[in-house]
């Protein structure tokens, strides 16, 4: 699988497990293999097996979201022998305070000659492109925006720092998700009729000058150090266009994705 891995984000850097390995993984990943959620908008359902998830993300040169992202590295770094486990976690992303997400995020937390660093490549545009430190509340450089983690009671919450703003990113309590926990919050994910995987089209990748690309249904944003290029698809068709050029998704001619309120004219 590792060689597999390897061909799929064209990653020849370090491989020992160390702290400098495992920040050139993150970045080449999350620049490489898209977060998106298409096959929910196309009916096929998300497989969690670990044959699944490396035929498709592999294999497919397919994306995927955080249940099929997240576990697919967890099994790249313990190959490679890190110490890792996965943690499940609530979605904070533009989400007050007073209102409780589903538990449905899953991430690496790895620990290294006895710290602990978050490693996340699976949550969407945000997904950070370097571990960060957890057992800190200091503001943390990774390859594209700042990071921190700041414990409130029994919680940690992951912020990301976007301008002069601290944003939540998601909570967490460091409690790990097994296998059947991470199908429950899957079947939640792509068949709760209120997911919002359910409700519209998301994809995203990171660029190699700490920008970012990401599509909600219609709009394009292409965010880079000039500025930020946000373009309404017109079609159906500029949509697959969108997705091949800026992803390297590659649908069929003709494909539609049904859920998300696209408002084609």
């Amino acid at each position: 699988m590792l060689d597999t891995y390897f061909a799929r984000l064209d990653y020849r850097g370090p491989t020992a497990p160390t702290l400098a390995t495992l920040n050139a993984l993150c970045l080449a990943h999350v620049k490489t293999i898209p977060f998106e959620n298409l096959d929910v908008l196309l009916g096929r359902g998300i497989d969690l097996s670990d044959e699944a998830v490396e035929r498709k993300l592999l294999t497919a040169r397919r994306g995927g979201y955080c249940f099929e992202h997240n576990p697919l590295f967890a099994r790249v770094l313990t190959a490679l022998g890190f110490q890792t486990s996965l943690i499940s976690a609530r979605v904070r992303l533009q989400r007050p305070r007073d209102f409780t997400p589903p538990r449905t995020h899953v991430f690496n937390l790895v620990t290294l000659d006895g710290e602990r660093w978050i490693a996340d490549v699976g949550v969407g545009g945000l997904s950070p492109t370097s571990a960060f430190r957890l057992d800190t509340d200091a503001e943390q450089p990774t390859a594209h925006e700042p990071r921190r983690v700041v414990k409130e009671g029994a919680l940690y919450f992951h912020q990301v720092k976007l301008g002069d703003t601290w944003n939540d990113v998601c909570e967490f309590t460091l409690e790990e998700m097994p296998p059947i926990d991470r199908e429950v919050g899957n079947w939640f994910t792509s068949a709760h009729p209120n997911s919002h995987f359910r409700n519209r089209l998301l994809a995203a990748r990171a660029l190699d000058d700490g920008g970012r690309v990401t599509l909600l249904n219609r709009e394009l944003t292409v965010r880079t150090r000039a500025g930020v290029d946000t373009t309404t698809l017109a079609s159906p068709d500029a949509l697959l266009e969108a997705l091949a050029k800026h992803f390297s998704l590659h649908f069929p001619a003709g494909t539609r994705f049904e859920g998300p309120p696209f408002g084609w004219s």
